[in-house]
């Protein structure tokens, strides 16, 4: 199984007939859910649940992460969302178990296009912070996925591999926009040409994550972050990811105009306020809580 980052196009209604509370009562008894959510008090746990495929993403899961992550979204009460997978696998990328390709018979762009970008981007632009668990291989699509959240945390036995080439395609769902900002230009083209696995440690010292972290401690270590974003001011949070993002392609002047209309956005929030004056008290802050 290898990731392709190119699946089946979606529907004309988008992502979500395949998602819980979409299905018919005998369908929702015959389709396991692929994508299984936990709650907690003020972040949610989304975990690709496909552990006999490598959690390899069909069109299910891929319109089921989405309109969770929608889902999540919609909720004031969520204020960051771990995305990790079940088994042994954080996700193999796509799945490509049940394809058999002959020379142009599909227009991969278009799949691209109406599939998985709108997924990546919805990542990125998501009002609350996200944290990749990777608990295992992640590969292709699956690795580009986790390299598009916030912060990765991945356990000591997982590895990242962009496999786009052993199946002769290029790196997509970011993952060439990603790549070479996390590790660098010649780092990122060997790892893409070569498709050579990155085991975790390697990937924490390269700066592609956060930490690597034992295996059995890797989610507690994820829920504890989720809940120490989930306490800090998520406006800010976000306001900060968009400031990121765009510094690669800005110049200076441009990335100080970006600073300057974020700052300004801040600082009219109730939570500049709140941090300013739990700083004067000796106090512990409380920022207010997400708005929907």
């Amino acid at each position: 199984m290898l990731p392709t980052g190119a699946g089946p196009m979606l529907p004309t209604d988008g992502f979500a007939f395949y998602c819980r509370g979409n299905r018919s009562e005998g369908e929702e008894q015959l389709m396991a859910e692929p994508v299984r959510v936990e709650r907690r008090d003020a972040w949610r746990i989304l975990a690709i649940e496909r552990p006999e495929k490598m959690n390899a993403l069909d069109l299910a899961t891929l319109e089921c992460l989405h309109a969770e992550l929608g889902a999540a979204e919609a909720d004031p009460a969520c204020r960051a969302v771990i995305l990790t997978g079940s088994g042994r696998a954080f996700c193999a990328g796509a799945d490509l178990t049940a394809q058999r390709e002959a020379p142009g018979a599909r227009d991969l762009g278009h799949s691209i296009e109406t599939t998985w970008n709108p997924l990546v981007r919805r990542l990125a632009g998501l009002a609350v912070p996200t944290i990749a668990a990777v608990n295992g291989v992640a590969a292709g699509a699956g690795a580009n996925l986790a390299l598009g959240c916030d912060i990765v945390l991945a356990a000591r036995s997982a590895r990242f591999i962009q496999a786009f080439i052993r199946i002769g395609l290029v790196p997509d769902c970011g993952g060439t926009f990603h790549l070479p900002r996390l590790v660098g230009a010649a780092r990122a083209r060997a790892l893409a040409m070569l498709a050579e696995p990155v085991e975790a440690a390697q990937a924490e010292a390269w700066g592609m994550i956060w930490r690597a972290v034992d295996d059995a401690a890797l989610m507690a270590e994820a829920e504890a972050m989720a809940a120490r974003l989930a306490a800090l001011p998520t406006a800010a949070l976000v306001r900060t990811r968009r400031a990121l993002l765009a510094s690669g392609a800005n110049g200076l002047d441009a990335q100080l105009d970006l600073e300057r209309d974020l700052q300004r956005e801040s600082g009219y929030e109730p939570d500049h306020a709140e941090g300013v004056n739990a700083f004067r008290d000796k106090r512990a802050p409380v920022f207010a809580a997400r708005q929907g």
